[in-house]
């Protein structure tokens, strides 16, 4: 059955739903009802029971379940990795012996580095970098709102670039919803990593970084940031200096996705199962961290599964996320959304300019919601099918959607990534989203740019 305007009706009421409350899973919540309404006669008593039926139908699918308890765990390796203060203990290490990192430069690339090889959780990642970077930043004459923008620009770009992570759960289960429902084909994982080197934004903003640091190159208010007066920290002097506590559950993870790929796929890691090796991943983690942390004596027994749930109550909210995300796309997928756009574009608009805009429609999606993964489930379904109607190229339209949800996620006042970084460096929330838009449109430009020149070469 077509169902015309009301095709693209649905999604689009489901952005401006998530523009108006601010609330991701509201907003899913009502797209799904709206679109199963349309589906089933506009009979909203049939509607609600689809609603919660299709909810059980969901849990049914072993890959979608997988995904979701990933990210439960993930909550609960984080909150496992504060409570036995294994951060504390590496920035007491750093401060006690990586001297040669003891300079303006040294203390910013620190800063990086940490957010490009800390990768499980884009929180985690700005908080780390953070809290160890900070005392060198303010020793060495380095503004806190420059240490924020470092922190911001290295959290979700390189999750989403390195997606051994929740990222990457989530991404794999939209592109795997798309596979399952015969929108696109191929394999989840291949597409996945095939799409990595076109997310222009996660590329720009990482090297403008580098240059930012080794040139000092300050533009706009950021010249006006000023440091803050150095304070010895008091933690160091009380904490033990350790490595292992914060990077063994670090290394397990990132060494067990690629394993269980290996493993899943019969020895083709392309072919491996990404739902299943990131849920043994975090299994396998959590089991190390009991292990280490009970009989080092960082944690009882009873303080690691205190950590263990309330880290994952925690991550209720992002699990809620990714499964309306999943219902959403099955819904939109019955309406024939991208079949009905692809029509109505056909003619239209050029094909070269599709990769640019959806870009451009995800970047303002996510600023104005302040959520990078609430613009992934919106737009991924839609741009999946777009693309296989149009015969576009399937990662560059998968990294148009990712590029344009961390832009406008990493410029948005109202992100949490943007809240955490400020938070984690010690400056004025405000000041942190003055200093870092020009650097933040600066790369959505390059970006955009790169989409319009990638897509008529591809097309």
């Amino acid at each position: 059955m077509e169902y015309g305007i009301l095709s693209i009706a649905i999604p689009m009421l489901t952005i401006i739903l998530a523009i108006i409350t601010k609330d991701v899973i509201v907003s899913l919540l009502g797209g799904i009802f709206l679109g199963l309404m349309v589906l089933h006669g506009y009979n909203p008593l049939v509607a609600f029971t689809e609603l919660f039926n299709g909810t059980i139908t969901q849990f049914s699918q072993r890959w979608i379940t997988k995904t979701i308890l990933f990210s439960l765990f993930v909550g609960a390796v984080i909150k496992l990795l504060e409570r036995s203060h294994a951060v504390e203990s590496f920035v007491a290490f750093l401060d006690r012996y990586a001297k040669k990192i003891d300079s303006p430069i040294g203390a910013q690339i620190l800063a990086y580095t940490i957010g490009v090889f800390i990768f499980i959780e884009s929180s985690i990642t700005s908080l780390v970098a953070g809290t160890v970077a900070k005392p060198l930043c303010d020793r060495n004459g380095v503004s806190r709102e420059k240490l924020a923008y470092i922190c911001d620009s290295t959290s979700a770009p390189i999750c989403s670039l390195i997606p051994l992570n929740a990222w990457g759960a989530l991404l794999l289960g939209l592109i795997v919803s798309a596979i399952d429902g015969k929108v696109i084909s191929g394999e989840g994982v291949a597409l996945l990593i095939a799409s990595i080197p076109y997310n222009f934004y996660g590329l720009f903003t990482l090297l403008i970084v580098l240059i930012v640091i080794y040139k000092k190159w300050e533009i706009g208010p950021m010249k006006e940031a000023l440091p803050c007066d150095y304070h010895p920290s008091k933690v160091n002097s009380h904490t033990k200096p350790a490595l292992m506590p914060m990077l063994l559950p670090i290394l397990v993870m990132v060494l067990a996705v690629p394993a269980g790929l290996y493993i899943t796929g019969k020895g083709d890691i392309f072919k491996g199962s990404g739902s299943t090796s990131v849920y043994y991943a975090t299994i396998v983690t959590l089991m190390v961290m009991y292990l280490y942390y009970v009989i080092s004596g960082r944690l009882s027994h009873r303080a690691y599964f205190d950590g263990f749930f309330k880290g994952m109550g925690e991550m209720l909210p992002v699990a809620a996320i990714l499964f309306f995300a999943i219902f959403i796309g099955k819904v939109i997928g019955d309406l024939g959304t991208a079949k009905y756009l692809a029509h109505l574009l056909t003619g239209s608009i050029s094909p070269i300019l599709i990769p640019m805009l959806i870009f451009l429609v995800a970047s303002a999606t996510a600023f104005s919601t302040g959520t990078s993964w609430g613009t992934f489930s919106i737009m991924m379904p839609i741009a999946l099918a777009l693309a296989a109607s149009m015969h576009l190229d399937i990662p560059l339209v998968i990294a148009a959607v990712i590029s344009g949800g961390i832009f406008g996620d990493h410029a948005s006042p109202i992100s949490d990534t943007t809240i955490i970084s400020s938070m984690a460096a010690g400056c004025d929330h405000v000041a942190h989203v003055r200093t870092q838009l020009p650097y933040a449109l600066l790369g959505g430009v390059l970006a955009a740019l790169a989409f319009l020149v990638t897509g008529y070469l591809t097309i």
